[in-house]
């Protein structure tokens, strides 16, 4: 059995949890969403757990989907991939304890879109988000077209989703997106802090208005999931999905032609 590809380190009441996947900028493949959902759903079970934190390895926090993967995948495939990924995204928002992302570098695609499914996010200054998905053919996966226009509003949403260009940690925070910046040195024990003052708070009534909250304001969340399947079930046939991930593997410009 290799490394795992969640590691894991309680301090306190906090469970840490890191994407560990350095040497591919930590993307999200398939065993690491899976054992990151068991990770949630164990620390569901600890009560002696009252906070989580989610962080990456390494330099960076995610560089997204595994477009390594991706590479050879047919239609079908791809669409069960977001049909498999589901159960995690909305446990992040059905556990009862507050998930604070520790951005610690690059947030791309679905990393990006992973820290919009957490309740407080916190970024290095070096850290960056980029909206990614538009670069090699794809449409935002990982519920960012539902969280993301939430957080920013639908023109800024466009921006960032259309251009797919980098966002720092200080405009992230200026438009909305981010709770903090801070230094990279200061980045864990800042966040750390952040999950002490929750602990000490009435975490029973915390759940359940994170329960409630997230019940309201994403009623209309499955059948968006749905719809992000079906269009990224079409992507994947496209032309411009393989010259996109073609020339992301080449180091190069693509040249989309819109078929």
């Amino acid at each position: 059995m290799g490394n795992p590809f969640i590691l894991k380190e309680k301090q306190g009441s906090t469970q840490i949890l890191r994407l560990n996947y350095p040497e591919a900028k930590n993307a999200l493949i398939m065993d690491m969403r899976l054992e990151l959902l068991q990770a949630l759903e164990d620390a569901e079970q600890d009560d002696d757990i009252k906070c989580i934190i989610l962080t990456g390895e390494g330099k960076g926090f995610s560089a997204g989907g595994d477009l390594a993967a991706l590479k050879e995948v047919n239609p079908l495939e791809g669409r069960k991939r977001l049909q498999s990924s589901h159960p995690l995204m909305l446990k992040m928002l059905d556990i009862e304890k507050p998930i604070i992302a520790a951005v610690n570098g690059a947030a791309a695609g679905a990393g990006f879109s992973l820290t919009l499914l957490c309740d407080f996010i916190l970024a290095s200054e070096d850290a960056f988000f980029v909206q990614s998905f538009v670069n090699v053919g794809l449409i935002p996966d990982f519920a960012a077209m539902h969280f993301l226009p939430m957080l920013v509003g639908r023109q800024r949403s466009n921006e960032l989703m259309f251009l797919g260009e980098r966002v720092s940690a200080e405009d992230a925070h200026r438009i909305g997106i981010v709770n903090r910046v801070v230094s990279s040195e200061q980045l864990l024990s800042e966040t750390i802090e952040i999950a002490e003052k929750l602990e000490k708070k009435a975490t029973a009534a915390m759940g359940m208005t994170k329960k409630i909250m997230n019940e309201h304001l994403n009623k209309d969340l499955k059948n968006l999931l749905e719809m992000e399947a079906q269009g990224q079930d079409i992507c994947f046939q496209t032309e411009d999905f393989k010259e996109g991930v073609q020339a992301f593997f080449e180091k190069r410009a693509p040249q989309f032609t819109g078929r």
